[in-house]
């Protein structure tokens, strides 16, 4: 539970990376305010004041209630969990399962997430071949997909019966390209992650607010 006096502030924008930290804030039933920078990957007044707090202009970037600033998405899921354990964001220091919270959740921002950053906008690093660029990032993204399923027993979550917040990652990036429909098909057992999460009560309104499709 919060401090009446923790307060924390988190620049994204609906439907991006920023979804994952809101919907650890809430899990751990902490008090914040979304700073909507919706538009900030266009020059302007937006993407300016988002470089005021993250010269990469790149969201998610979270306040602490001291003032510090975090970016990149692992770092803000790792503080938040050892921060406020109760939360049930990650298995205790002294859990079995620790060892695979750690490696999944950098392996999803390191290895999965990384691929966005290409295919969302393959005319910047391949601007003679930007399909090529976006076809073949894209058949990356699934083969990751696809290399974890044939690890993951959801029982029902990534870990088994404990939630966490690979189970957030999982909801939220599953509504991304390739999209629903192609992981229903491909990888059922994540997608069965992804819809279980979808029923966290605490968490409908985050999925609301970011995916109202």
């Amino acid at each position: 539970m919060a401090s009446d006096t923790e307060h924390y502030r988190l620049y994204g924008a609906p439907g991006w990376g920023s979804v994952l930290v809101e919907a650890a804030l809430v899990q751990a039933d902490l008090d914040f305010t979304f700073e909507n920078v919706e538009g900030f990957d266009q020059p302007g007044a937006v993407r300016d004041r988002l470089l005021a707090v993250n010269p990469l202009a790149q969201v998610p970037v979270l306040v602490l209630p001291d003032g510090a600033t975090m970016t990149e998405s692992a770092a803000i899921l790792f503080y938040l969990a050892e921060t406020h354990p109760d939360a049930g964001l990650a298995p205790a220091i002294d859990d079995p399962k620790r060892p695979a919270f750690l490696h999944r959740l950098v392996w999803l921002v390191a290895a999965v997430y990384a691929t966005f950053t290409y295919a969302d906008y393959p005319e910047r690093w391949a601007p003679s071949a930007p399909e090529e660029l976006k076809d073949r990032v894209m058949a990356r993204r699934k083969l990751l997909w696809q290399q974890w399923e044939t690890q993951v027993q959801p029982s029902p979550w990534a870990l088994g019966e404990q939630f966490s917040a690979l189970d957030i990652c999982v909801c939220a990036m599953s509504r991304w390209q390739p999209g629903r429909d192609w992981m229903a098909a491909h990888c059922p057992k994540l997608m069965s992650i992804a819809l279980k999460a979808d029923e966290e009560p605490d968490l409908a309104a985050v999925w609301q607010r970011n995916f109202p499709d």
